[in-house]
């Protein structure tokens, strides 16, 4: 087959089925939010009919350039949705951000009132790039492409399910300490505790299949599957939270900023249940592995104390880097006496010590999860930025209050409080990552040749460019970034520091 027919038959055509569906998705969306007019605008009409004609064709254009992308992509089920996700996000930015008020003839509405403005919008697009991810999967596998084979797998359902039955119950308690339970899981305001702790189990077994059956190809390691959960979390947040318990309530789509502001109480818990339901998945495969797989020989040549001594020594320096860059930050944002509340002390000084004592902690547990799996300075900036993206969820948000014997913190004004700790732990991550490459790269061992090591290095280097990890990294930028700025409630007071 010429390459042009088999980027035809392969990319442009499901792409473009792909696309119809996701933009039937998304203009429901839009009619339910009252958008269509201003699409209709771009043929200087203004009526929901026109409007969605206008979007469908668009939606078609879009879809069939997504196809192709992700054809030369070659990623898997899951790749596919991440890839989404980021394309939808990126034609917010080109679409109503920039090329509809231009055409408008209402110049670039570059700002944050007409981004905040634009929220719904932005969730549309996430959700177009969502639906077109999937679409293109089951099309793709319609045609037979050769680049998807997917068949069913009894384990991957049955580890899922068990990972998300677990994460959800954390999840659970962690929303009835807060007494949010109810208003999160329950569908109307007379259930009962215990009707909410079962929808919330039931979200938790459904969502745990899910990423099951979007995880079938082998992950790299933990680390790689602590991000992808996290950003299924941020999806799943969309999807549920913010859209399908909203629908069944009968209050229609919760996409406008007081609404989404209201449930940015489960933001932060979304995000931890998908990144728990990733770990438990991966924990029960090596698990499984372990009591019914045979025993791997392999070339190396170290046991695993040696193996363990290296990553520790990588990860303490790391670790050292990655905080004395953070708390450069802390000192400038007059953090560090807060961070010594930890231990009830008010003191910049016990402070620093304390700071650089979990910095430690969290490096040594970044090179347990994300051991060989930066191939250039690229990656080990994007896994280490979203790690630190990923302990500002789990650390200032959550851990911290704990701690201090409060609940966790999962609210806008929180979040706005901790968001120059968002950027110290954006920094912080990018420190240890980096740092915890060049050492990692540097070590050659003996009974492996320097040609086949850099031959593997390449190999894996664009195994990893031509993966989901860019579109991971990029959809940690988007959740982390964006959100809470476009959510805007930035205070003066500061909570305690994890």
């Amino acid at each position: 087959m010429r390459p042009s027919t088999d980027v035809l038959i392969g990319g442009a055509l499901p792409g473009a089925a792909a696309g119809l569906v996701a933009g039937a998705v998304f203009g429901m969306a839009m009619l339910d939010i009252g958008l269509l007019p201003s699409i209709a605008q771009l043929v200087r009409e203004d009526s929901d009919a026109v409007g969605f004609i206008v979007h469908m064709a668009v939606a078609l254009l879009l879809g069939s350039a997504f196809g192709v992308l992700v054809w030369r992509q070659r990623p898997g089920v899951g790749g596919t949705l991440f890839w989404g996700l980021a394309y939808g996000t990126f034609w917010w930015y080109l679409g109503p951000l920039t090329l509809l008020p231009l055409f408008s003839g209402d110049g670039l509405t570059w700002d944050l009132p007409a981004a905040q403005d634009s929220l719904p919008a932005l969730l549309g697009h996430m959700l177009y790039g969502i639906s077109a991810g999937l679409a293109i999967v089951f099309f793709r596998w319609v045609l037979g492409s050769r680049e998807l084979v997917y068949t069913f797998s009894r384990d991957s359902v049955l580890r899922g399910a068990a990972a998300g039955l677990a994460s959800a119950s954390l999840l659970g308690a962690c929303l009835a300490a807060q007494g949010r339970l109810l208003s999160s899981a329950g569908l109307s305001a007379g259930d009962s505790l215990g009707y909410a702790w079962m929808i919330t189990l039931l979200i938790g077994g459904v969502a745990g299949v899910g990423f099951g059956l979007l995880s079938r190809q082998p992950s790299d390691g933990p680390g790689t599957a602590l991000i992808r959960g996290a950003i299924y979390g941020f999806i799943l947040w969309l999807l549920i939270q913010l859209t399908l318990i909203p629908l069944i309530r009968g209050e229609g789509l919760a996409w406008d900023l007081n609404a989404v502001q209201e449930n940015f109480v489960t933001y932060a818990g979304y995000i931890l249940f998908g990144a728990g339901i990733a770990l438990f998945y991966e924990w029960l495969g090596g698990f499984g592995r372990l009591l019914f797989g045979d025993i791997a020989t392999g070339t190396e040549q170290e046991g695993v104390g040696t193996q363990g001594l290296r990553i520790l020594g990588r990860t303490l320096l790391g670790g050292l880097i990655g905080g004395l860059l953070f708390s450069v930050v802390m000192w400038r944002i007059d953090f560090l006496p807060n961070v010594a509340e930890l231990v009830g002390s008010s003191s910049e000084v016990t402070g620093f010590f304390v700071h650089m004592g979990i910095s430690q902690a969290v490096g040594a547990s970044y090179g347990l999860l994300f051991q060989r799996q930066s191939y250039g300075l690229g990656s080990a900036l994007g896994w280490g930025v979203s790690y630190g993206f990923f302990w500002t969820i789990l650390g200032p948000l959550t851990l911290a209050p704990v701690f201090l014997g409060s609940t966790p913190q999962w609210t806008t004004e929180a979040m706005g409080q901790v968001f120059p700790n968002l950027i110290g732990h954006l920094i912080y991550g990018a420190g240890l990552g980096v740092t915890f490459y060049l050492l990692e790269a540097r070590y050659s061992p003996w009974w492996i040749t320097r040609t086949q090591t850099l031959t593997d290095l390449a190999a894996r280097r664009q195994e990893q460019a031509l993966s989901a990890g860019p579109a991971l990294w990029t959809a940690v930028i988007i959740v982390g970034l964006i959100l809470p700025v476009l959510l805007g409630q930035l205070t003066e007071a500061r909570p305690a520091y994890g």
